[in-house]
């Protein structure tokens, strides 16, 4: 099976994508040429592998959840085999003894999906920063002025970011509910004030959120990443929001109280947010229109969202933010994956303002599908200054998980979880390397026939530079494929796919997954290194 990509800059070039019941898995194309040299790394059913361009493994570790590879060549990683909750993480040397370990004892804390171990400048030493969903009582919850109308709020959650030393002490913490406005009661605290609304408070967000009240899980984060060179940090929402928090300005040195007031603070409100400005009433939400067989997206630009992150300096779109738009919630008729480039600095001229600019402030432009996709016009954000889909809808598409990664020669790495997908592409859309996921729930295998979503997933991969620091000195022969390395014995049994792996509801059910940043001489979040 081969399948040709195309990426969409501002106007679509043509290509082509292929449907199956049944084709091979592991390496099925590779254009030495023109992709970029190096290793990818996934994990799978509590492993992680390290292949190379032919699609050969050429290390494991035995851990693998969603790895992050640190420059050390120890993986960082959930602590448990399910990125929807666990209690902690785990980081394992190259050889895959556990050299580190955390675990959230305080009560009403539940970490999910994502963290990021980063080089705290202020502490001059490493920390951890992850997201977990912190418990929102009843009466915290109508104190802050939740509409009594649409409660109980029974089980409520908001999701906080949570940073540790490498000694397990929480010095930093920042949380949504510090955070909330709204507009129902007067007298109770973050009241948007005479004469104003919700739309005044783009730094915010709304408490008592139309159609959405306060529950557990209320906003779904999936991914965080941070920013060494701004301080930034920027968090994602499976249900179509990034926001961008100071991490670095919110910080006191030697005083984990002080970090954490000042972080709920008004200096911890959003610098920027992007995806649905109808979220605070400056934008138009998804509808369907008045004769029910067609619908619009309004203003909201993705939705189930996953993996977000900025661009590192030296790589094509330096500065700018990266984010796998799973497509979902968009009320288009054939819902359709894709990767958003987004520059926060773009004015309403296209000119780079010198700091972040509200996306409605930015504008939009209108764009339009091939009659054959049946899809309606979109109001597509300025900011979106590159983007990648294929040109048939069918060719690449994942409903949950998945990830994307600029590379150094200006490609984009890209992992599809729900078929187990990867696969890289030039910065005009061409492809040049794809690969299938062999490791299934039944065990690895070389053929995949019909089956379910998810039934060869895998949350994220990414690639390594082959002069990455993790490699330095170490020896990375090939030493098969997966299924070869199956059929020999030498790989674990048949993956488990955790029930929090499993939409519930609307897409609104446990958590699916997270990664991170560096301890003292490694990064945990996966990057392409120069």
């Amino acid at each position: 099976m081969k399948r040709a990509l195309v990426m969409l800059v501002l106007l679509a070039t043509s290509a082509y994508a292929y449907e199956r019941l049944q084709g091979p898995t592991e390496l099925l194309f590779c254009d030495k040429e023109r992709a970029f040299n190096g290793y990818t790394l996934f994990g799978v059913g509590s492993r992680t592998y390290l292949l190379d361009m032919d699609g050969r493994v050429v290390h494991a570790w035995p851990i693998g959840t969603n790895p992050h590879l640190l420059e050390n060549g120890d993986i960082l990683d959930a602590s448990k085999d399910d990125p929807s909750g666990f209690q902690g993480f785990k980081e394992v040397d190259w050889d895959g003894k556990t050299v580190w370990e955390y675990t959230e004892k305080r009560q009403g804390y539940a970490p999910h999906h994502d963290w990021a171990r980063i080089f705290n400048k202020k502490l001059k030493a490493p920390t951890t920063l992850y997201i977990a969903n912190k418990s929102i009582t009843q009466d915290q919850a109508i104190a802050a002025g939740a509409d009594p109308q649409k409660g109980p709020y029974r089980d409520g959650e908001m999701d906080a970011i949570v940073e540790v030393d490498m000694q397990g002490n929480v010095v930093w913490e920042w949380c949504f509910f510090d955070h909330v406005v709204q507009d129902v009661a007067p007298a109770k605290p973050n009241y948007v004030g005479q004469g104003k609304t919700v739309a005044d408070y783009p730094g915010r967000i709304n408490l008592n959120m139309p159609g959405k009240p306060l529950k557990r899980d209320w906003l779904h984060c999936n991914s965080l990443d941070y920013s060494a060179e701004s301080g930034h940090l920027v968090i994602n929402s499976v249900q179509g929001e990034l926001y961008v928090i100071d991490h670095d300005g919110t910080f006191v040195a030697g005083d984990p109280k002080a970090s954490i007031a000042k972080a709920a603070s008004a200096a911890g409100d959003f610098l920027y947010r992007f995806g649905d400005p109808a979220r605070y009433a400056q934008g138009d939400p998804p509808r369907v229109l008045e004769n029910w067989d067609s619908a619009t997206s309004g203003h909201k630009q993705m939705g189930g969202s996953h993996d977000v992150q900025w661009i590192r300096p030296g790589l094509p779109g330096a500065g700018h933010i990266m984010v796998f738009n799973n497509g979902q919630y968009l009320f288009q008729r054939t819902p359709q994956s894709s990767v958003l480039e987004i520059n926060p600095f773009l004015d309403a001229n296209g000119r780079d303002a010198g700091k972040y600019v509200n996306p409605p402030d930015a504008g939009y432009r209108r764009e339009t599908y091939d009659k054959d996709t049946h899809n309606e016009p979109r109001q597509i954000s300025k900011q979106v200054v590159w983007s990648f889909r294929s040109v048939n809808s069918h060719g690449f598409f994942s409903h949950i998980g998945s990830s994307a990664q600029r590379l150094p020669n200006g490609n984009t790495f890209i992992c599809s979880d729900t078929e187990g997908h990867f696969f890289e592409v030039t910065a005009d859309g061409k492809l040049v390397w794809e690969y299938i996921n062999p490791v299934t729930r039944d065990g690895a295998v070389k053929t995949l026939g019909d089956a379910l979503p998810m039934a060869n997933s895998a949350f994220r991969a990414y690639r390594y530079a082959a002069d990455n620091p993790a490699f330095e000195g170490r020896e990375l022969t090939p030493q098969g494929t997966i299924t070869e390395r199956a059929a020999q014995g030498l790989d674990p049994q048949p993956r488990r796919r955790p029930e929090g792996d499993r939409p519930q509801g609307k897409g609104e059910g446990k958590p699916q997954g997270g990664e991170g940043d560096r301890p003292e001489n490694g990064q945990s979040r996966p990057r392409p290194q120069q």
